[in-house]
C-alpha cells in the first residue's frame, strides 16, 4: 500500500482573497504534482522517486516559492535551496544558496547518489552541478513578474519603514512562506522525504532555513516516519523539527498523529512559531497539520481519492 503527501506552503491567509482562477491554479498546480508522484508509486516505484517527482514539478510551477517563481532576497536575486531523504538506509543530499540550477532537489538527489558529502553550498553545489551534467541557467529564469513586484513593493516598504522590513516581508509573500514538500510511502514499505524553497521575501542573502538541514527541514526514516516542514524556518530549525517527530514515534512510541499533534499544536505555538509539516509514517498513515490559517497539501493512498486543500 503506497501512501503520498505533499505540501505548498503554510503561513497567513493573503489579505486580497484569492480569485476563483487563482484558487483553481494552485489546486492544479498541486494536484499536478500529487499525479507525478502517485504515477511512481502506482507503478510499483520507489519513494525516493516520487518525492523527487512530486517536488520537481512544484519547482517548475511559478506559483509556489521554489525554484521558478521563487522569492527574491533583499539583494534582488533568487538562492534556492533543498534537502531529499532515503528512508531505507538514511543517505541524503542537500544543497542550499544555489543559484543556478532549475531543479535544486533534482541536484539534492544526485548528491545523494553520487557523491560521499551530504551537504554542498554555493559555488561548490553549483561546480558539481555542472561536473554531474546539470545545464546551468540564468538566475533571471527563477524571477517571475509577481516576485519582481512583490520585491519592489518590499523595498519601499524598507525604505519608508526599515524596522518594519521582517514582518513585510512576510506580509507580502503570496502563499506565505510557500516552500514544497512530499513525503511517501512505496509499496515495499520505503519511505523517503524531500524539501525544495527560496526562503523568505527579503531574506539576507546567505540565509539558509530549515528546508534543506537534515532533521529540521526534511526527514525520512523507515522505522519511524517521513516528515516535510514549512513555515518559519528559524524555529523548526532550532527544535530540529523534523527529527524531533520521527524520534517521538521510534524511541517515545507515540503514534504519528500524536507526535505531529504535540509539534505543531503545542510545541511551535508555545514557542510562537507559524508553519506546518506533511508526515508519512511506515503503516502509511499520513498527517497534514498546521497551526497557521493556510496551508496548501494535498494527499493520496493506494485505492483512495485524492484531496487537495487550501486552508
Amino acid at each position: 500500500m503506497y501512501a503520498l503527501a505533499i505540501h505548498g506552503g503554510a503561513g497567513a491567509l493573503p489579505r486580497v482573497p484569492f480569485t476563483a482562477a487563482r484558487e483553481n491554479a494552485y489546486r492544479q498546480g498541486l494536484m499536478q504534482a500529487l499525479d507525478a508522484g502517485e504515477r511512481v508509486l502506482e507503478r510499483g516505484g520507489c519513494a525516493l522517486d516520487a518525492v523527487e517527482a512530486a517536488v520537481a514539478s512544484l519547482e517548475d510551477d511559478p506559483l509556489f516559492n521554489a525554484a521558478h517563481g521563487a522569492v527574491l532576497t533583499a539583494d534582488g536575486t533568487v538562492e534556492l535551496d533543498a534537502a531529499i531523504m532515503d528512508g531505507s538506509d538514511l543517505r541524503a543530499g542537500a544543497v542550499a544558496l544555489i543559484r543556478h540550477v532549475r531543479n535544486p532537489v533534482r541536484l539534492a538527489r544526485r548528491l545523494l547518489e553520487d557523491a560521499a558529502h551530504v551537504f554542498l553550498v554555493g559555488a561548490g553545489a553549483e561546480r558539481f552541478a555542472a561536473q554531474a551534467g546539470f545545464s546551468l541557467v540564468a538566475n533571471d529564469y527563477f524571477i517571475t513578474p509577481e516576485r519582481q513586484q512583490q520585491f519592489e513593493a518590499l523595498r519601499q516598504r524598507r525604505l519608508h519603514s526599515p524596522a518594519a522590513a521582517a514582518s513585510a516581508a512576510i506580509a507580502l509573500e503570496e502563499p506565505p512562506f510557500g516552500t514544497v514538500g512530499a513525503v511517501a510511502r512505496d509499496q515495499a514499505g520505503a519511505l523517503a522525504a524531500a524539501t525544495s524553497t527560496g526562503g523568505t521575501a527579503g531574506k539576507h542573502a546567505g540565509r539558509i532555513g530549515d528546508s534543506p538541514v537534515i532533521g529540521a527541514g526534511t526527514y525520512a526514516d523507515n522505522q519511524s516516519c517521513a516528515v516535510s516542514t514549512t513555515g518559519h524556518g528559524e524555529w523548526f530549525l532550532r527544535t530540529v523539527q523534523a527529527y524531533d517527530i520521527a524520534a517521538r514515534l521510534r524511541y517515545g512510541g507515540c503514534s504519528l498523529r500524536a507526535a505531529v499533534s504535540e509539534a505543531i499544536e503545542r510545541r511551535l505555538v508555545a514557542l510562537g512559531a507559524a508553519g506546518g509539516l506533511i508526515a508519512v509514517d511506515q503503516h502509511g498513515e499520513i498527517a497534514m497539520e498546521r497551526n497557521t490559517p493556510a496551508m496548501f497539501r494535498a494527499s493520496v493512498r493506494a485505492g483512495e481519492p485524492a484531496s487537495v486543500h487550501l486552508i
